[in-house]
């Protein structure tokens, strides 16, 4: 005997009504913003001596922290392996991750892991054991094009974010975004000052080694960089080059990541390129840097010359060194006291900057992977230089597939 026809309605609708709140539920598990942190279990490894040489191959860009450990970059991750000179990539030592937000940059200071999402929120992790420091919110990032699976991009050249030191042996963290720009104390997200509005018409750029934030800005007339105190982001400094078109462009040069602590810059106004370095004041010209190739090493300009790597004064053009014997080189990465070029023998010397003299030199090729590849995006930290293997035919356009070496195509060494 069945139920009557009123209270089979009625159980068939309390039925339905509970399936859909237990849906519901099950959704909101899922789709609902979260934050999942999976700290370290144990203690981090020690700083050690790698051996000099090729390290091993990764399928992603890794980011050495303190010569302890790497990090990597995901979709909606960060996580981190260990020890730094491990051949392989292994089981996570930390992790973080957020949902539904995607990662848009990461920036590693000291130990400090610095994450910006597409939220606009920033992370700031402990790289020695993957526990939160601060949360902070910044300015929307602007879209960028999709990191390639490496992630380099990511982690290598993150947009919008750089850092800069700051009176009182603080350091302070800059963030561009839709919103505009501002500064944050990196020891604990603390917001420092803002500047709203202004980004149809200012470019910025990043930090200088000398505590300043660099823009481009036409909002006002002519074309002109200013220049920012990054303690407190006031404008110290407006400047122009002599004689400059109306319009031109400005790229940073000599800088510790690609946006931060810079000490030089190029302007461009159609008819050729200008070399400046950057300090407390105006600009100064440094004719050595005039050349798209060249890159500037503390007070040095570093570039390929017909096949003869060289080194002169930046200002006065003087020639302080010359090697002939590397051929035609690619200059990878540079950092304190080291410039890192690669031959085309696909060997990578690493060299002091101010002598020329070379400190290592080996293959840049893990067992028989051999020497038919073209450099695609490279780091350097702590005397670790990583670098992508491009196919000699990579085409920007091409898929991953077709772009990259293989499955994993970043080898890392140790200098």
């Amino acid at each position: 005997m069945g139920f009557p026809k009123g209270r089979r309605r009625l159980v068939v609708a309390v039925t339905t009504l509970l399936t859909l709140v237990a849906v519901a539920g099950i959704g909101y598990r899922v789709l609902a913003p979260a934050e999942v942190v999976t700290p370290a279990r144990g203690a981090p490894p020690p700083a050690g001596t790698p051996a000099v040489g090729v390290v091993g191959r990764l399928p992603v860009a890794p980011l050495v922290v303190a010569g302890r450990l790497r990090v990597y970059a995901a979709e909606r991750q960060i996580y981190a392996d260990q020890p730094a000179d491990s051949r392989n990539r292994v089981t996570p030592f930390w992790s973080y991750r957020r949902w539904p937000a995607t990662l848009d940059g990461v920036l590693a200071a000291g130990t400090m892991v610095l994450s910006r999402w597409s939220d606009g929120k920033l992370v700031a992790l402990d790289g020695l054991t993957g526990t939160v420091a601060w949360r902070a919110d910044g300015p929307t990032p602007y879209a960028v094009a999709p990191a390639r699976r490496t992630g380099a991009a990511t982690v290598w050249d993150p947009h919008g974010i750089s850092v800069a030191p700051a009176p009182g042996s603080r350091t302070v963290l800059v963030v561009s975004g839709r919103d505009g720009l501002r500064g944050y104390d990196l020891a604990d997200g603390r917001e420092l000052w803002r500047v709203d509005g202004g980004r149809d018409c200012r470019t910025d750029l990043g930090t200088t080694a000398a505590g300043q934030v660099f823009s481009v800005d036409s909002c006002a007339g002519p074309t002109a960089v200013e220049f920012r105190a990054v303690a407190t982001g006031t404008v110290g400094t407006r400047w122009r080059p002599p004689d400059a078109p109306e319009r031109f462009t400005v790229t940073p040069v000599g800088c510790l990541t690609p946006r931060s602590q810079c000490r030089g810059l190029r302007t461009d106004g159609g008819s050729g390129g200008r070399g400046w370095q950057v300090g407390p004041g105006a600009p100064m010209a440094a004719p050595a840097l005039d050349a798209a190739g060249t890159t500037l090493v503390g007070e040095l300009a570093v570039g390929d010359d017909g096949g003869v790597l060289k080194g002169w004064e930046a200002r006065t053009g003087k020639g302080r060194w010359q090697r002939g014997d590397l051929g035609p080189v690619t200059i990878l990465a540079t950092e304190a006291g080291r410039l890192y070029v690669l031959t085309e023998r696909r060997e990578l010397v690493t060299l002091d900057p101010v002598t020329g003299a070379q400190r290592s030199r080996f293959p840049m090729t893990p067992g028989r992977d051999g020497i038919g590849w073209k450099p695609g995006r490279a780091y350097a930290a702590g005397g670790y230089v990583a670098v992508e293997r491009l196919r000699e035919r990579a085409d920007p356009d091409d898929d991953d597939q077709a772009y990259f070496l293989m499955a994993e195509p970043v080898v890392l060494a140790a200098t």
